[in-house]
C-alpha cells in the first residue's frame, strides 16, 4: 500500500491472510470521483474541505475542554475489537424472539473529562475504550459552531446528484490506538472524514456476501460477519479464502466513500495515537429498479426476506431449515 502522506508506515498494520487491491485516491476536483460513485465504488477523495474547520481545530485538548459537560457513549472491551450488536435483538423477558447473548462490549455514558484521562493513563492489560457521539445538541457550542462551518455544499452536491435519501446522523468516533471495528456492512450511503490520526478500512463489495458469512438478521451481530480475520475458521468457514477485497488508509483531512451494504473492516493504526473520525450517513434514497439488478439490491432483498419468514415463523431457530428445505432439490444445480 502506497503511504502518500507521511504519518504511518506498514508495521502498523495488522495482517491478514487477504487479497487487497488499493482503493483508488482522488483529488475532489477529478471527475473520476463521481464515476466512481455513481457506480457504487468506494473512492478516496483528498484535498476536500469537507471538515476543514475539524482538521483545524480538533485536538484532543481541544475536544476535552469543547465536547460539553454532558455525558458521551462510550464502548468498553477487554481486547482491541469493537463489534457492534443490536441490543433490542438480545433475548429477555419482554423479547421472546431474541437470542441468548453476551455482549462483547459493554456501553456506558461518561463525562469527556473522565474518557480522556483514561485514554492518558491506559497501560497494557487495560480496557479499551471507543467513544461514539451523535453530533447534535448534547455537544458544546464551540462544537457545534466548528460543525456548522463545515463544508455542506459539498455533501449536498453529491446526495442531490446520486439521490440519496436524508442525512440520518453525524457521529463523532474517537478511538484508541490499535482499536478495530470488526467487518460489517450498513444499510447507508456513508462519507467517512478523517480528522486526526490514520485509519485503515478495507471494503468487500456486496458480491462478497456468501465468503463473509453474515449472522442470520435476528441476531444481535446482524450485518457483521462471522469470520474472525486474524484467526479464520477455514473449516467452518471455506470460503473465506475466496475473499478479495480493496484497502486504503485515511489520514487527516481525507473522505473515504463508502457505498450502502459495501462491508467494511476499519482500524486505527497500531503505535499511531488516538484517531478522530465524522461520519455522514445518508439513507439510501429511493430504488429505481432496472435488470439485471445490482448486488446490493440482492443483498436487500435476501434481509427483506429472512426478516418476513422471521415475522412468520416467530421463531428464530425455524429459519434456516425452512430456508434449507424449499432450496434442496429444487434450487440447486443437479
Amino acid at each position: 500500500m502506497c503511504a502518500e502522506k507521511i504519518g504511518w508506515d506498514s508495521s502498523q498494520l495488522r495482517k491478514y491472510d487477504l487479497h487487497l487491491d488499493e482503493i483508488p485516491r482522488l483529488h475532489y476536483e477529478d471527475p473520476k470521483v463521481d464515476e466512481f460513485m455513481q457506480k457504487n465504488q468506494p473512492v478516496l477523495i483528498t484535498g476536500s474541505k469537507l471538515v476543514k474547520p475539524a482538521e483545524e481545530k480538533w485536538t484532543l485538548d481541544y475536544l476535552e475542554k469543547n465536547l460539553g459537560k454532558s455525558n458521551h457513549t462510550v464502548f468498553v472491551s477487554r481486547n482491541h475489537k469493537f463489534k457492534y450488536f443490536d441490543e433490542k435483538k438480545i433475548y429477555n423477558k419482554n423479547n421472546l424472539k431474541g437470542v441468548e447473548f453476551t455482549p462483547p462490549t459493554k456501553r456506558v455514558d461518561m463525562k469527556i473529562t473522565d474518557f480522556m484521562k483514561k485514554l492518558r493513563e491506559w497501560k497494557r492489560g487495560d480496557e479499551r475504550l471507543y467513544l461514539q457521539q451523535p453530533l447534535n445538541s448534547t455537544v458544546g457550542s464551540t462544537i457545534v459552531e466548528d460543525y456548522l462551518k463545515f463544508d455542506w455544499h459539498f455533501v449536498a452536491e453529491k446526495k442531490n446528484k446520486y439521490h440519496w435519501g436524508e442525512l440520518t446522523s453525524n457521529v463523532l468516533f474517537i478511538s484508541m490506538e490499535g482499536n478495530v471495528t470488526p467487518c460489517h456492512y450498513d444499510e447507508q450511503q456513508n462519507l467517512f472524514a478523517q480528522i486526526l490520526g490514520y485509519k485503515r478500512c478495507i471494503l468487500f463489495a456486496p458480491d462478497q456476501f456468501e465468503c463473509l458469512y453474515p449472522h442470520p438478521v435476528y441476531h444481535p451481530h446482524d450485518r457483521q460477519s462471522m469470520v474472525d480475520f486474524e484467526r479464520p475458521d477455514y473449516t467452518k468457514y471455506p470460503k473465506f479464502k475466496n475473499l478479495k477485497g480493496c484497502e486504503t488508509v485515511v489520514g487527516p483531512g481525507d473522505v473515504l466513500y463508502i457505498p450502502i451494504y459495501w462491508w467494511h473492516h476499519v482500524e486505527s493504526l497500531m503505535r499511531g495515537g488516538p484517531t478522530v473520525t465524522v461520519n455522514f450517513w445518508y439513507k439510501g434514497g429511493p430504488t429505481n429498479l432496472e435488470y439485471p439488478l445490482q448486488d446490493h439490491q440482492k443483498v436487500s432483498i435476501m434481509r427483506n426476506v429472512e426478516k418476513m419468514l422471521l415475522e412468520v415463523l416467530q421463531d428464530p431457530k425455524e429459519v434456516g431449515p425452512l430456508l434449507r428445505t424449499m432450496v434442496l432439490g429444487r434450487y440447486c444445480d443437479p
